[in-house]
């Protein structure tokens, strides 16, 4: 691995089926140990139940409030400096409650793979 620097690029914002928008802020091949993306999530809005394979998600909130539902756990209110950790296959989904968008690093280890997503519903 080599030291850089990788500028944001927030032109980037794509939506991502499970109902949120991302913008990749680290996902490349130069470090495969992990990834780290912006997360967007509209006020009323619930993401789709899923689940990563082979990957642990961490959820930081960033601003704006939400709920989040991880595996088994009850339903949790979430806001600034949270963290949540997703075990591999677990699912997960999480829904905006604030008047303005629920915002988030996602960080994955290993690097998010779109082919380890598992969608849980149609």
């Amino acid at each position: 691995m080599q030291a850089r620097i990788l500028e944001h690029a927030p032109g980037n914002e794509y939506f991502f089926r499970e109902g949120c928008f991302i913008t990749e802020l680290s996902n490349e091949d130069h470090d495969p140990a992990a990834s780290m993306a912006r997360a967007r999530v509209e006020p009323g809005r619930t993401t789709a139940w899923h689940a990563l394979a082979q990957t642990v998600e961490r959820y930081v909130i960033l601003e704006g409030r939400g709920r989040v539902e991880v595996g088994d756990l009850p339903p949790q209110d979430v806001a600034l400096g949270d963290v949540v950790i997703i075990p591999p296959g677990v699912r997960q989904r999480i829904t905006c409650t604030s008047a303005s968008d629920l915002i988030f690093l996602a960080v994955c280890t290993p690097r998010f793979d779109p082919r380890n997503y598992i969608a849980l519903e149609e």
